[in-house]
C-alpha cells in the first residue's frame, strides 16, 4: 500500500483475520484471540474459504494460507510481521506489546517470532497436508526441520533453478 492513501489516514475499526483451520497452531491462536478483550473487534475467517473469497475477491487467497493476513474495515491488508502485531494492536491487554513490537528493535523480535511460528508450522507440514517435515513460502523460502530455513531464488521461466 503507498503511504499517503485515505486507506492509510482512515481509522482502523474491525479487522479481519485470515487464519489456517487446518493448522493447529492457527486454530489454536484463533480461540486465543475470541477470548481476549478487543479494542477493534476481529472477525476471524478461515483463509481461502469461500467467505474469504467473497469478502476479498482481490487477495492472493493461496498467500493467505501460507502466512497470516489481516485485513483492516477500510482495505487495509497486513501480511507477516505486520499482520500480528495489528492483531495485538487491536487487544486491549496487548497493546503496548503491539506499540513495542512496532519499532525496529521490537520489529526483529516480532520478526522472530513470526520465524519461530513457522518453524513449528513447518514441522506440521508435509506434501501439502499437516504432520510432516518440511513448510514452503511462495518467496522461496523453506523451513525443513532437519536443515532449518533455506532459500531458493526463482529460476528463469519458471525451470526452478537460480540465475547467476
Amino acid at each position: 500500500m503507498n503511504r499517503g492513501t485515505t486507506a492509510d489516514r482512515t481509522p482502523v475499526r474491525r479487522l479481519t483475520v485470515l487464519y489456517d483451520d487446518r493448522c493447529s497452531l492457527c486454530t489454536h491462536l484463533r480461540g486465543w484471540l475470541v477470548r481476549q478483550p478487543q479494542l477493534v473487534p476481529l472477525e476471524l475467517v478461515p483463509a481461502g474459504s469461500e467467505e474469504a473469497r467473497r469478502r476479498f475477491p482481490g487477495l492472493d487467497h493461496g498467500a493467505t494460507l501460507e502466512e497470516i493476513t489481516v485485513v483492516g474495515d477500510a482495505g487495509q491488508v497486513y501480511r507477516d510481521t505486520a499482520a500480528w502485531i495489528v492483531t495485538l494492536w487491536a487487544l486491549r491487554e496487548h497493546r503496548p506489546l503491539a506499540h513495542r513490537l512496532s519499532t525496529p528493535s521490537g520489529a526483529r523480535l516480532a520478526r522472530g517470532a513470526v520465524l519461530a511460528a513457522a518453524k513449528w508450522r513447518g514441522a506440521q507440514w508435509q506434501g501439502g497436508q499437516w504432520g510432516g517435515r518440511v513448510y514452503r513460502r511462495s518467496d522461496g523460502w523453506a523451513y525443513d526441520a532437519r536443515q532449518g530455513w533455506v532459500h531458493t531464488p526463482p529460476g528463469c521461466a519458471g525451470t526452478g533453478r537460480a540465475t547467476g
